[in-house]
């Protein structure tokens, strides 16, 4: 989910790669000249009928250089063609797109089906259908192959090879693109692509609802559109700028659904009234559907996207187990939410990377990827390799033949007593750490005062957190040598709750060491700075089963085990590891009454203190499942 202001950026068309290297003479040049564009393109405007007789507002960039045949590249996207008029270009020369224009791809960007300037009724991650049977049988993989169809045998001067890209939203419209069959179709890259709204991704992390998001991207998506339209909806106004004091004011999500979503915000609706991981959600999944892909496929993500780093991970992994023959790869960089678009990469927050990140991408990844299979540059077969990670810690990009790579032992790490972190299990018969989470004072997610959800929070130093009695603190001894982990954590609780649920968010972090500077004018102090690494929170309830929640029983030793997404990191020598263990992370996850109840519907008296306790004892031994990568 996107921020109106940024949702343009969704655009992705890209091209770049490593992370020590100066901008490449490509995007240089074109820095140099933008109205270059302008001079060398001509814009066509079309309604592209599709099957059942809707047509889809389609703005087409093309090269006026004839001499030579030109490939294809589509954005579809519900943020907006943008400025509509043949005699009107949009900003292009932003670092994602200027490059296929400098390549001469003939570069088309599209309203999808019930947005902005496009016929018919738009529905939110549309399910696939995977039998149509007659032309009213549409889905965004129809769309995308009617398209392509008519782009094809229409757009002048192309070469019969399409590709398709995006970022975020238009990234599942680049998934459900590669689902589409049309023959033309080459190569598709979905960018930090929505996945799965109830597992990993915006809505919804393991159950658990990601509120802030949500309540302003609905908001303003579920606006009713009685007719196509150039204007943006509304945002909301929350006639305040501390989005903590805001939501918890709301007292409950019932209470925000009857002031401002009412029955008019079709989609919010849909997801309050479906609490479970049920059939409504999974005909929202499209990973169920990612077989017998048909075009080469390179996933790109953030290894700090707030909205969509599940997203990037899962739909690469499904599709190697679900259609091992598809040539597939993915290249995962110390980007926030579309980074690699819209920054260099340097830096997020206070968390530094280097220099020439985001060029190293675009130079040795995406143009490679689609000038390979759009332009038939066979020297660049072998360029890309199957899994191009950033190792941040070291800063330094690693290329893998699968992911996560072969060489990882998995090695539990253990919480144990006195708040220490420590590879052998507990000895102690008898051991446990106790805090009390109160939904009336919940844990924010992040220390300073704001209305947005910052993308910086995904490295923001935890020490406001650890300073917190509701908040349990674990650390190693200062590392004797580094220690690189790629791939996915697991967490692996024993707790008892004196309630009948509650919500677990579990923190890795790479604690600095005391005296660590990145330079003279640091603009903040970095001695002791304690770096989210990753964070996730999984909603107790869900344990054992996102379709059948299950309460717990009060005051009884249970299990809570559940997987985050995958790290590539390097806690280097003289840092420690940290594990934060809390049950609120306010607003960004709602709060859990920490009853076994509906959560949408209830009320302000539900809401109850819990007693957690967080085991680590010879028997019930609470660990940490690390991804240690051998070399």
């Amino acid at each position: 989910m996107k921020k109106i202001t940024t949702l343009l950026l969704s655009l992705v068309l890209a091209g770049s790669l490593f992370a020590q290297v100066t901008t490449s003479p490509l995007l240089a040049e074109v820095n140099q000249d933008s109205t270059w564009i302008v001079n060398n393109y001509f814009k066509m405007e079309r309604m592209i009928p599709m099957r059942d007789g809707i047509k889809l507002f389609t703005s087409i960039y093309i090269p006026k250089d004839s001499t030579d045949k030109h490939p294809i590249m589509i954005t579809r996207t519900p943020y907006s063609c943008t400025p509509y008029g043949e005699d009107k270009f949009r900003n292009v020369w932003t670092r994602n797109t200027k490059i296929y224009f400098k390549e001469k791809y003939i570069v088309v960007f599209q309203d999808v089906r019930g947005r902005y300037m496009s016929e018919g009724v738009f529905e939110d991650i549309r399910p696939y259908i995977e039998n149509k049977k007659t032309k009213k049988d549409v889905d965004e993989a129809s769309d995308t192959y009617d398209a392509i169809d008519w782009m094809v045998k229409h757009v002048p001067t192309n070469n019969g090879n399409v590709g398709v890209s995006g970022i975020s939203y238009p990234g599942f419209y680049s998934t459900m693109a590669a689902l589409s069959g049309h023959p033309a179709l080459k190569a598709v890259s979905p960018q930090a692509p929505v996945t799965d709204w109830f597992i990993g991704d915006d809505v919804h992390h393991n159950g658990a609802f990601f509120m802030m998001d949500d309540f302003h991207f609905d908001y303003i998506f579920g606006q009713p559109r009685p007719k196509p339209t150039t204007e943006n909806a509304k945002g909301f106004d929350f006639k305040s700028q501390d989005n903590y004091d805001f939501y918890l004011r709301q007292g409950t999500l019932n209470n925000l659904t009857k002031r401002y979503m009412g029955d008019s915000i079709k989609f919010w609706n849909e997801e309050i009234n479906h609490p479970n991981y049920d059939d409504f959600w999974k005909a929202h999944t499209v990973t169920y559907h990612l077989k017998n892909v048909n075009p080469a496929i390179l996933i790109t993500g953030g290894l700090f996207d707030a909205e969509d780093c599940w997203g990037a991970w899962n739909t690469y992994k499904t599709i190697e187990k679900q259609s091992p023959g598809t040539r597939n790869k993915i290249c995962m960089g110390p980007w926030f939410h579309g980074g690699w678009a819209k920054s260099d990469g340097s830096h997020l927050g206070n968390v530094q990377f280097g220099k020439g990140i985001s060029d190293y991408y675009y130079e040795n990844v995406e143009m490679p990827f689609f000038d390979f299979y759009l332009k038939g540059k066979k020297d660049l077969a072998d360029k890309v390799p199957e899994a191009t990670i950033f190792i941040t810690g070291e800063n330094k990009w690693q290329q893998f033949t699968e992911w996560p790579p072969k060489n990882v032992e998995k090695r539990p790490i253990y919480l144990n007593e006195n708040g220490t972190l420590t590879p052998s299990k507990p000895r102690l018969a008898n051991g446990f750490t106790e805090y009390i989470s109160d939904p009336a004072k919940p844990v924010p997610y992040t220390e300073d005062v704001h209305i947005d959800r910052t993308k910086e929070y995904m490295t923001d130093d935890q020490r406001f957190a650890a300073r917190r009695p509701d908040v349990i603190v674990f650390k190693t001894d200062t590392l004797m040598n580094e220690m690189t982990l790629t791939g996915p954590i697991i967490a692996d609780l024993m707790v008892s709750i004196s309630t009948t649920d509650a919500d677990f968010i579990v923190k890795l972090i790479d604690v600095f060491p005391d005296n660590f500077k990145y330079g003279k004018d640091d603009r903040y102090p970095m001695g002791g700075y304690q770096m989210l690494v990753r964070g996730e929170v999984m909603r107790g309830k869900f344990r054992n089963s996102f379709e059948k929640p299950e309460a717990f029983t009060p005051n009884t030793v249970t299990e809570v085990k559940f997987e985050m997404p995958d790290v590539a990191h390097t806690f280097q020598k003289g840092h420690r590891i940290m594990i934060q263990i809390q049950s609120s992370w306010f607003p960004l996850v709602d709060r859990n009454p920490q009853q076994f109840l509906d959560i949408y519907h209830c009320d302000e008296k539900d809401f109850v203190k819990s007693a957690i306790h967080i085991y680590h004892d010879s028997k019930n031994a609470s660990s940490v499942l690390l991804p240690i990568l051998r070399k």
